[in-house]
């Protein structure tokens, strides 16, 4: 198990924003590799954290298994499956500060022309093939850098879905995916037992984050939810455009 006091300086805020991200609040846990990437490699960090995500995924998948919304599901895991092997297939070439500049532009991108389009936000749902393709993006995107939420809502957010089956969509996506990638992470090499037992030791926190998550859904009203939702993803995506940019040209 991991010991500096270092690691549990980062590690702890890490599994915090995990468990809020995974009670509801979408996009939140992309803070958690960034913060561990502090501490370790990216991919390792990434690694160290799907135990924990395991854990929190089998509880959000219990709680929201009524409200999610199949087709969307169906359409972006089947991209999200060729994201996953690509990513498998680049993890040694593809650098993880373009994946986040990459991510950021798209999240920036696509809340700021919601918010500046000049019509209001209407439901509406995009072709199967769109759904494709950003699963494609999450898959890839969350393989590398636990940064799959701005590609999950550049294609959900516009269909105004109910909010408790905005969440169970993402939360029963998300969960495949993780399960996706225990494979690729084994075959890489990421995981080690002193690794594993420093994730058993933070599942208590993850556990109690993860209902801290979920009880602020159930009571945040569905329109700021999903005013929450457009600014959480602007501000995370500007912060992977400045942790990209910072790995690119450290001062």
């Amino acid at each position: 198990m991991i010991t500096d006091p270092l690691f549990y300086l980062v590690v702890i805020p890490a599994v915090t924003f995990l468990g809020l991200g995974k009670g509801g609040f979408a996009g939140v846990g992309m803070v958690s590799t960034p913060l561990l990437a502090l501490y370790m490699p990216p991919l390792q960090a990434a690694a160290l954290l799907l135990p924990i995500l395991f854990v929190q995924d089998a509880i959000s998948v219990w709680t929201y298994r009524h409200h999610w919304d199949t087709w969307n599901v169906k359409v972006m895991l089947t991209g999200a499956v060729v994201g996953v092997a690509i990513a498998w297939a680049l993890a040694s070439y593809v650098a993880d500060a373009a994946v986040r500049l990459l991510v950021g532009g798209i999240g920036v991108v696509f809340v700021l022309n919601a918010w500046l389009g000049g019509r209001p936000i209407t439901a509406k749902r995009p072709p199967a093939a769109a759904g494709v393709f950003w699963g494609a993006a999450a898959g890839f995107t969350s393989a590398l850098a636990q940064a799959g939420a701005p590609p999950f809502q550049v294609f959900v957010l516009p269909q105004q879905l109910p909010k408790f089956t905005l969440v169970g969509t993402n939360v029963v996506l998300f969960a495949a995916i993780n399960v996706l990638k225990l494979g690729p992470y084994i075959a890489l090499g990421q995981f080690s037992a002193k690794g594993l037992a420093t994730s058993a030791v933070l599942i208590p926190l993850a556990v109690a984050t993860n209902f801290l998550g979920i009880w602020l859904v159930r009571i945040t009203p569905t329109r700021m939810f999903y005013q929450i939702a457009y600014v959480l993803v602007f501000l995370i995506s500007l912060a992977l455009i400045w942790q990209g940019a910072a790995d690119y040209w450290p001062a």
